[in-house]
């Protein structure tokens, strides 16, 4: 990679560490040699190892939330079906990663409950503006949300075909 590397990239390499590995490789040595370069280089953009760790988590909030809401929000009219679709078709070894680490990390478990409440608070305005009522619109989001992280957790791929069914009838019980 070379020796002028930006935090953001130790950052990115950082998520893409703990969705491979978790979190007990987040550590200095090994990932500056996966990017080829020295230790020096992370020291020259953290602090220490929980400097980093913080900022791994600020990085996964970012990516893991504020932009994907911001995309959503630039390229959809109607962003529900996009939001369910991207969160029901993409990889999620970083979502189990992080809340893994959250299990035995109370800086991670913060960050996790965080995010958890801004996607939530998302997806019940979403789902307001659609027209329904609020406390409908809070308990869909909720049950919409806890499907996500059922899904985020297990282990079991569905075919395309019956995933397209279950985004279907996500979306037919949110604006029901």
């Amino acid at each position: 990679m070379g020796d002028q590397l930006t935090a953001k990239d130790w950052l990115d390499e950082g998520l893409k560490t703990l969705a491979r590995s978790g979190f007990t490789a987040l550590k200095a040595e090994p990932l500056a040699k996966a990017m080829g370069v020295s230790r020096g280089s992370f020291y020259w953009h953290f602090a220490d190892i929980g400097a980093f760790h913080a900022a791994i988590l600020k990085h996964w909030r970012e990516v893991a939330a504020e932009a994907i809401i911001a995309d959503l929000e630039r390229a959809s009219d109607d962003p529900l079906p996009a939001l369910l679709h991207r969160a029901f078709s993409g990889k999620l070894a970083l979502e189990k990663a992080v809340r893994s680490w959250a299990t035995v990390d109370s800086a991670a478990r913060a960050e996790v409950q965080a995010i958890d409440r801004r996607r939530l608070d998302y997806i019940e305005s979403l789902l307001s503006s659609a027209g329904l009522a609020s406390g409908t619109a809070r308990g869909r989001a909720q049950i919409l949300y806890w499907a996500f992280l059922g899904f985020a957790l297990s282990d079991q791929a569905l075919p395309q075909r019956r995933m397209q069914e279950v985004l279907d009838e996500l979306l037919r019980f949110a604006s029901k």
